[in-house]
């Protein structure tokens, strides 16, 4: 299961994956040395970089333990413990040259051993053994590793990977992925020293103690207290330590509750950067002070939506009284004119000003499942090629924009045309209207209640309460998540609409969305349509789901060309989108905030563990003493796009001379 990846929607306190960049003393101490304080919300369970598949552990790990490559700020792949790299020409193995300066340290910062190649052996062997949560991203991948992993193989030695000698490990691939580099960002394919590792046994990674790991990365690990405070020191023996500007990290546990404290923090000088809320009643006052200052962070690469429960099978939390309204729902979400009313009649803009304001409401939204600009091929991003194949499915796709940061589909015109057919069709089945939608939502928390209210609002509004009605079921935090997000088969999602979830890719292929809706073997089909996969279900046929999938499986393969391999891809993101089975609404980022980070010095990256759009890695980070302008982040902005894109194009050029 993609433990990591499947996203509950955040509320009012959504920062990116729950933590806070900040720094102390306008970034620095007395001895020169800068200090960077975070606020963080989550305690890791454990330090187990290997196995873990959460966030909590590894937004702690990704800056202590480098495996082969990472992303620079432009989002290439870049050197890392692999110093150099060659793919051979079939596309099946990967042969990387280990730096000889990369060496395992302990807590304390002595040098333990250098890194090897059979550390990632070691580490990948490990990963399979204690069922790394992560598996799945490779376990298909490396040739023998899924029949070692069933216990088909008890061979080690048979799985298509190889320490060759001390400085090259070799992987040998199923098929070709040209996306197999982006993986190599996480843990589950990171090193780990064998003879530390078997020293440490049941205590390898221990959640509390920060001499259960060995470091190879750019800063140490000094404290870990649950629910008070992280610590970090810069590690001084780094191979690139050139590239660590901050020295010492601190981050301190926040509940989330005093959203006004982040703000005050900045305000005062003990803080870098502040999360705003701009719903917040001390928001206003904020906005006339810091008018030149409120910058908005780019959007990411999680997509949160509304599923569609196309089978339901719970009826604890509902409003409906009677069997005839419960098969008449159903009925209805299983009639694709009446999904596109709902994708139509939905205001957007209106949902996402709940939580960013209405002046950037727009900075939050999304079109499309996979972003539009994800992936690109023959000079077109992925959102056009996905336009060209949609306007094939009818014209109300005609005139609609895919673009990130506005609604491209609400059209309340369109979303009655659509209805009308839906309920001609539907009547005739027996329907009985108004149909009534159940959509659970934490009721203590205001924000994602005033979300599902603006939802409600604009479709009543659009559609009118004769033909539908959004029933909003207030609940405790405990009970939503357990019939959305935690419920373990589909006969636990007890909804009709859910906005509860979303979706981060795992690596740089449209595949990391698309395949979890396949209906055979979907990862999230219970989660974003009420059905367990693998289950031969009705309602997915009749939606059909099974068309979809042969679609993907398609796509996926087409191995040798990459711009025919998204062009399918492309294809079945139109077929979801026209099928209108998820509703994208927001990305994750894309929120305001005061900063005194550098603009644009982070590591980029639209997913794995050495890159981010918000501040969770401290490798390239620098601050500055002033608080950073609009103007000046936009200029920043403007020029790291341009470099982007030319660096970008760089890299692609290059990827040529790695072909051996």
């Amino acid at each position: 299961m993609k433990t990591r990846k499947v996203l509950a929607l955040a509320g009012v306190t959504l920062l990116a994956t729950g933590v806070l960049a900040a720094c102390s003393g306008s970034g620095s101490s007395a001895k020169g040395e800068k200090t960077f304080s975070y606020v963080y919300e989550t305690d890791p369970d454990n330090l187990n970089y290997l196995t873990t598949g959460k966030a909590a552990t590894t937004d702690i790990t990704s800056n202590v333990i480098d495996g082969l490559l990472e992303n620079d700020r432009y989002g290439n792949f870049v050197p890392s413990i692999a110093e150099d790299w060659s793919v051979s020409k079939d596309g099946l193995t990967y042969t990387y040259t280990i730096r000889k300066d990369a060496k395992w340290y302990t807590s304390e910062g002595e040098e333990y051993a250098p890194v090897k190649a059979q550390d990632f052996v070691t580490g990948l062997k490990y990963a399979t053994d204690k069922k790394s949560e992560a598996l799945y991203l490779v376990q298909d991948s490396i040739k023998g590793l899924d029949a070692y992993a069933k216990g088909e193989n008890k061979d080690f030695s048979q799985v298509g990977i190889k320490a060759l000698d001390d400085q090259t490990v070799q992987y040998t691939l199923n098929k070709p992925e040209s996306f197999w580099n982006s993986k190599t960002t996480m843990g589950v394919l990171a090193p780990v020293n064998e003879e530390f590792l078997n020293s440490k046994g049941d205590d390898f990674g221990k959640a509390t103690d920060p001499s259960s790991i060995l470091y190879n990365g750019p800063y140490l690990l000094k404290s870990l207290v649950a629910k008070s405070s992280v610590e970090f020191a810069k590690n001084p023996n780094y191979w690139d330590k050139d590239n660590v500007h901050i020295d010492k990290v601190k981050l301190s546990f926040w509940d989330g509750q005093d959203t006004g404290k982040l703000a005050e923090n900045f305000k005062d000088g003990s803080f870098t950067m502040a999360r705003l809320f701009p719903t917040s009643a001390s928001y206003p006052e904020l906005e006339k002070e810091f008018k030149d200052n409120i910058v908005y962070t780019p959007q990411d690469s999680t997509t949160y939506l509304v599923g569609t429960n196309i089978d339901r099978q719970s009826y604890k939390y509902t409003s409906k009284t009677t069997d005839e309204e419960k098969t008449s729902t159903k009925k209805a979400l299983l009639n694709k004119d009446f999904r596109q009313a709902l994708a139509f009649g939905f205001d957007r803009k209106a949902y996402a000003s709940q939580v960013n304001g209405a002046n950037g409401a727009t900075k939050l939204l999304r079109n499309l499942f996979v972003p539009p600009t994800f992936v690109q091929a023959d000079g077109k991003n992925f959102g056009e090629m996905v336009k060209d194949k949609l306007v094939t499915y009818g014209d109300e796709w005609s005139n609609v924009n895919l673009d990130d940061a506005q609604d491209g589909l609400y059209n309340p015109e369109k979303a009655k045309a659509e209805f009308a057919k839906a309920k001609t069709a539907l009547q005739a089945e027996g329907v009985r209207f108004p149909i009534h939608l159940d959509m659970p939502v934490d009721q203590t928390n205001t924000t994602k209640v005033q979300r599902v209210q603006s939802f409600k609002q604009s479709l009543e509004e659009t559609l009118g309460t004769d033909n539908v009605v959004i029933d909003i079921q207030q609940l405790q935090k405990d009970e939503v998540l357990n019939v959305t997000y935690f419920a373990e088969t589909a006969a636990g999602q007890d909804w009709d609409v859910s906005d509860n979830v979303g979706w981060g890719p795992d690596y740089i292929d449209p595949s990391t969305y698309l395949d979890i809706l396949k209906p055979s073997v979907g990862e999230s089909t219970k989660t974003y349509l009420g059905f367990d996969a693998g289950t031969n279900n009705a309602a997915a046929k009749q939606v059909g789901l099974e068309d979809y999938e042969k679609m993907v499986v398609e796509a996926d393969a087409e191995v040798k060309d990459i711009s025919k391999r998204y062009e399918k891809y492309a294809a079945a993101q139109a077929w979801l989108t026209d099928s209108a089975l998820i509703i994208p609404t927001t990305s994750k980022t894309g929120r305001p905030m005061l900063s005194k980070m550098v603009p644009f010095t982070l590591p980029f990256a639209y997913s794995g563990n050495k890159g981010t759009t918000e501040a969770t890695l401290y490798k390239y980070l620098d601050v500055q003493d002033k608080p950073v302008r609009v103007d000046e982040y936009q200029k920043a902005q403007e020029k790291w796009m341009k470099e982007k894109e030319e660096s970008n194009k760089k890299a692609q050029e290059e990827l040529a001379k790695h072909v051996k």
